[in-house]
């Protein structure tokens, strides 16, 4: 997959959902990881961050939505359970992207919102945990941007083989031979 991503929540107050969220952000191969003005210590998500992320990839602690610093060309996604946003299934996800999340218990601050590109909705009946949120983000965006195979419109066919175009015939997601 081309580009790179990271992920990273505003205000979490519950050390458990911040590990959670940082084995995902490792486990599906994230850039880095941000917190945003943290309501709980950082280092006590270390009890359910059972893959050790802080030793795999970056994490950065930002005291206010402000000091938040991406990358150049590094797009700011919002996910927001709002009216406004775009429905998670529908979002085209860019190249370089940061995902934000709020608080276990409430939104986005106004300030941090204002500089996200662009707010996408994860298209439940109501919230659901931030972790889980996260992870669902992490998932859409590798189906989104991943070369994976079609499914079949049968459940009992095979996926289609990607077409020679867009890997080469013989090298597709790094073994010889096909789709897998």
């Amino acid at each position: 997959m081309r580009g790179y991503f990271a992920i990273g929540v505003e205000g979490i107050s519950k050390p458990m959902n911040l590990g959670n969220l940082m084995r995902s952000a490792h486990a599906f191969g994230a850039s880095f990881f941000f917190v945003v003005a943290p309501a709980c210590p950082v280092a006590a998500a270390r009890h359910s961050d059972t893959s050790e992320s802080t030793l795999h990839l970056p994490l950065y602690t930002y005291a206010r939505g402000d000091d938040l610093v991406l990358p150049r060309g590094c797009a700011l996604i919002g996910v927001e359970f709002t009216d406004e946003a775009e429905d998670l299934p529908s979002f085209h996800h860019p190249s370089a992207a940061a995902y934000v999340l709020g608080p276990e218990r409430g939104s986005l601050s106004p300030a941090l919102a204002a500089r996200c590109d662009q707010l996408v909705k994860i298209p439940t009946k109501f919230c659901v945990n931030v972790g889980i949120a996260g992870a669902i983000v992490m998932y859409d965006r590798m189906i989104g941007r991943g070369r994976f195979a079609r499914r079949p419109v049968n459940p009992r066919a095979r996926p289609e083989a990607w077409p020679a175009h867009v890997r080469g015939a013989q090298f597709v997601r790094g073994r010889r031979g096909g789709p897998g």
